[in-house]
Order: C-alpha cells, then structure tokens, then sequence
C-alpha cells in the first residue's frame, strides 16, 4: 500500500487523538484513593475539564516536526518544547524537565545539559516514551526510520538508554497498531509484546517489557504492578512495560484500554496517553466512545498548534 505524506500525517494526528484523549482521561483519575477505585469499578469518570497535559503538548510539538519536515530537526524540537512550555507552564511538566527547558531556554547547549541530568547518567524518565506515538504511526513501514526518529525525539532531554529504549518501544507499538488498521498484520497479544521486544536495545525496560509475556490479563492489578510497575517511580522501566501490556491486551478496544490502564493508578495521565496513542489506531470506532472525542481539549485549535 502506497502511503503519501498527507495519508501518514492523518495516521499520526489519529495517535495524536487517542494520545491526548488518554492524557485528559488519566489526568481525570488523581484524588483520594478510594473515591478513585470507586469510579473506576463503576466506570465513571469523575468531573473534568477535559485538559491534556504535558504528555500531549509535547506530542504536539513532534506530530508539527512531522507534518513539516517528516522527520524530527533536535534544534527546532527543543525550541518548540520551551516555546509551548512557557504558554503554559501549568500543564504537570516534571521538576527535572522544566530545569532542562528552562537552562536550554536562557541559551545553554541542549546536548550539555540533557547529558548532564542525574550526574551525568542522563534522564531515564517516562517523558520520551510519552510523546512519541504519532512517529510510530507515520513511520509504520520503515522500523530503522522509527528507531531514528523515537531516539532523536528523546535525546533532547533523556539521554539515558533506558528513556530511548522506552520511546522506541512506544512507537513501534504505534507502528503495529497501525499495521493492524490498514489490514496488513494482525497480533495476538503475545506476538505484539515478543515483537516489540525483539526489535529494543537489551535493557532493563526491552527485559520488564518481555516479563508481560508471563503475566495474564485476568491476574489482580496489584499483582501486576508488582511485576510491571504502574508508573508511580515516573521512570521508563516502571512506566512502559505496563503501558504495553495494557495495549497488546487491548488492541481493539480503545475504551477498554484506557480504564485497564488508569485501574492500575500509579502515573495515569502518561499511562493513558501511551495507551490511547496506540490503541485508538487498532480499534473500531464505535469502541471509541465519541463523548470522549468530543470532550477532550481540541489540540488542533489550542494555543500549542503554530499559526
């Protein structure tokens, strides 16, 4: 199938979507623990605005590196991510993420700085894996291309293997959950998960993302955030591994996806944005709830879209 620019940024604003719709939703979901397990047994969605966070405005940033250039320009990405973090600072950036734009952003070297977070080792947090699905989306075909693109997009402010390694596999799952729409795969849940492995850099994060081979869906959550994690230590390895999982077991589900995914606490909002980046590619529409559509901040008409 012969694929043109326009027909792969509609694939990669798609992941946008769910990416942002499992953002806001995740989002919706922090509060008192047991007020929170409630409406999740009663699959209520607690009073919201609707509002993504940081997670899709720096998907924004990447998806609009795509749409111009088709691949990722590290000088104009860092750029773009300190000019929509100061239109709004408020949207949960992380203590360590606005330091780096903040330093980059009074004219320090990116490549200095992200290098030097956490004593030189670099960052290995969820804040890579988080924004890139919309590559693995437009790159569905081309897997070096993917590796490229995830590691370029991550480097600016994760330098650590482990935040590479975690975006990498984001977007593949992107990249197979497309695959899956346009009819030229199809994946057990199994298959999925030992696919995206195979193609990661040996690290702790491509290891807990094979441990979900052995976990079965219908064992208790608790049971799986101690094997998977749930995203609580905001890092890579404790954040990605689950977030496949949660996807390979819910390619076709959008919905169902994105309640698995809040039910096991932890870092929801970016939980909810890896999930419904990927699986809101697999689904049919009508197990995309269209109130969910509807109700989540438009990126397209929101102040983080150049003009």
């Amino acid at each position: 199938m012969k694929m043109n620019h326009v027909n792969r940024l509609e694939l990669a604003k798609k992941s946008l979507k769910g990416l942002s719709i499992g953002d806001a939703f995740g989002e919706s979901f922090f509060g008192e623990r047991a007020t929170v397990l409630s409406k999740i047994d009663a699959r209520e969605i607690p009073e919201t605005t609707w509002e993504f966070t940081d997670d899709t405005v720096m998907a924004i940033a990447i998806f609009e590196q795509l749409e111009q250039h088709q691949t990722i320009l590290q000088e104009d990405l860092i750029q773009l991510f300190i000019k929509n973090h100061d239109k709004d600072p408020n949207r949960g950036y992380g203590a360590t993420a606005r330091r780096i734009l903040r330093e980059i952003g009074e004219g320090g070297d990116w490549r200095t700085i992200a290098g030097a977070a956490f004593e030189g080792m670099g960052s290995m947090g969820n804040g890579a894996a988080m924004r890139v699905a919309p590559i693995g989306a437009y790159y569905y075909d081309n897997i070096e291309e993917i590796k490229r693109l995830a590691f370029d997009a991550s480097e600016v402010t994760h330098t650590n293997i482990e935040a590479k390694t975690g975006a990498f596999a984001v977007a593949l799952g992107a990249a197979f959950a497309t695959r899956i729409r346009l009819n030229l795969e199809t994946f057990t849940p199994q298959e999925f998960i030992t696919k995206i492995a195979d193609l990661l850099p040996d690290t702790d994060t491509s290891s807990k993302i094979r441990k979900g081979l052995s976990v079965p869906y219908s064992y208790r959550i608790d049971t799986v955030e101690t094997i998977l994690g749930n995203g609580r230590k905001i890092m890579t390895q404790d954040t990605v591994p689950f977030s496949i999982w949660c996807a390979a077991h819910n390619l076709d589900h959008f919905e169902n996806a994105l309640w698995k995914a809040v039910s096991i606490l932890g870092d929801r909002d970016t939980i909810g944005a890896i999930v419904g980046g990927i699986t809101i590619l697999s689904s049919k529409s009508e197990r995309i709830p269209a109130n969910w559509v509807n109700s989540v901040e438009n990126f397209e008409t929101s102040v983080f879209r150049k003009k």
